[in-house]
This record gives C-alpha cells, structure tokens and sequence, in this order.
C-alpha cells in the first residue's frame, strides 16, 4: 500500500525529471537550505490497532552538483506504547531526502533497514515526495490553485512468496489550500485518488464491481495458512496536508490518512472462483509528523 504509493511518486518525479522541466525559481513554497541546518520530526502514527511513534533528524548538505538534500537518520520508536529496540542496521540507514527541485527523489533500499522502521521511512518519504512533486511544477503561487499529475503505472507491493497480487494505481491532486501571512505559513493539500478509469488487471471477475462510490483501484491476494488464499479488493486514497513555512520552505508539520475500503473473501483456489461470503471491513492509517523547536 503505502510502499507502492512512494514508488509511484518517484516514479513521477523521475519522469519529471527526464523531462528537463525548469526548476521552480523562487516561489512562494520553494525551500531556502543551509549547509549544516539540521531538521527533528517526531512522527505518531495509527495502524488499526497498532499506536507508534518514530523520530529522526536530518542534516541539510549540499552535494558536488550544487543541489540540496537532506540525510535523515531514525533514532528512537515505539510500539502501542512500549519502546522498541531498534536493530543495529538502523544506526547506519540513512534516508535521503530533498525539497530542492534539482534533486529528484530516489527509492532508499529497504532491504538494509529495519523492518519495524519501514513504515515510518515510507511515510516521511511520501510527505518529502508530495511537497517536491508541488515546487517541482512551480505553479502554485494563490490559494485555490490545484494540479493533478495522473499515476504513470501501476504500483506493486507483491512479493511472489505470502503476498501474491498486490497492485494500486493513484493519481496526484496538487492543491494549494492556504496562505497566513501572519504566520509565514501555507498549507498544501495532495489527494491521492483513483484515476476516472484505472487501469488494474482484476485476477477474479467478482472483483470487478465497485465497492465504494469509484473504480477499485486496489487488490491483494495473499495466501494464508492451510493452502487458501485471502482476496481483497477495494478502494485506496490518501489525503495528505502539509504546513510549509513561506520563509524557508522547510515542512513544520504533516497529516495523511490513508484508508482502504474494501471486502475480503477467503477462497479454496488460486483462481478466486471457490471463494467464502464477501467479509466488508475499512483499514484506517493515520500518520502525522512535527518538527521539532
């Protein structure tokens, strides 16, 4: 889910990229770096009936071409309140991120990092992402004015062993929500929704009805224990709001929920055509981050 999201926002930005598309030169949500600043987030989240929290800092370092990005290093986490002991791989993972529109974003090899931590790398990762893809375009300047940039390709999360289909395709709704100029502050608003007619391959025609108000636009089929597979399909959308300082561009604090509705049925059959009663259930992902004073 959220790892195919992330992909598919990097998947954009390199195609923007490849595109030779001028950088934005000075707008109002353009970020203004410093070589050493150093950035803290404290980020809690909720996963159904998981609670944790995440921190990581950032220091701000400008590279051979001239161009910024940001090397984040996690340092602590908990689960449902509990503190978790991180592996030591986590200590030397470092996160590259950036706003700075001549440094498109690039995948972090998740294989090097903490599992429990994954989450929390792709989370922070769709804020910096969302926030690049909005001064990358550089056309959001007055309070109502909105881009949507349509998903190039199909997201996937499978990984051929437990997760044998997992397929998502979402556009990106570009919003700018607010300015206070009291505060020096705007607020961006990303919707991540279904394309008017997305292109998923369905590997069951009972997948095919909607199961909410659009298209489906995602599934996922897993085996479970006993040789049956669960299949569910359903509807994905995030909708993430980011405070920006119109000084220095630096992201002050985020939101994003991220629900899936959907049903689920247990099936005897690679095929999904022996498949139990359609099981209806809603899973809910709220993540927010802070930055630190």
């Amino acid at each position: 889910m959220k790892h195919s999201l992330t992909a598919m926002a990097v998947l954009i930005a390199s195609a923007l990229a490849s595109a030779q598309m001028p950088a934005s030169g000075g707008g109002l949500l353009t970020r203004h770096y410093r070589d050493g600043e150093t950035l803290t987030y404290h980020m809690t989240a909720t996963n159904e009936d998981r609670h944790y929290t995440a921190d990581t800092s950032g220091t701000a370092k400008k590279t051979a071409s001239g161009s910024f990005v940001e090397e984040f290093h996690w340092t602590g986490s908990t689960l449902n309140g509990q503190p978790i002991t991180l592996t030591p791989a986590i200590a030397q993972f470092v996160q590259i991120l950036s706003l700075d529109p001549n440094s498109p974003p690039s995948m972090p090899d998740l294989s090097k990092a903490d599992p429990r931590m994954i989450g929390p790398i792709t989370d922070l990762m769709t804020f910096y992402v969302d926030l690049w893809l909005i001064n990358k375009i550089g056309i959001l300047q007055h309070p109502g004015d909105h881009f949507l940039v349509p998903s190039p390709q199909i997201g996937s999360w499978a990984d051929g062993t437990q997760v044998l289909v997992g397929r998502s395709q979402i556009d990106f709704d570009l919003n700018l929500q607010s300015i206070d100029t009291a505060k020096h502050t705007a607020a961006v608003v990303v919707h991540h929704v279904p394309p008017s007619h997305p292109n998923l391959q369905l590997p069951a025609d009972w997948m095919q009805a909607p199961v909410a108000d659009t298209a489906n636009n995602w599934v996922q089929v897993k085996k479970t224990k006993g040789g049956k597979y669960k299949a569910e399909v359903g509807k994905e959308t995030f909708d993430v709001t980011i405070i920006v300082s119109t000084e220095d561009g630096r992201i002050l604090s985020a939101t994003m929920d991220n629900p899936v509705v959907q049903i689920g049925r247990v099936c005897e059959d690679a095929e999904l055509t022996q498949c139990g009663i359609a099981q209806p259930h809603t899973i809910q992902r709220h993540i927010e981050i802070v930055l630190a004073q």
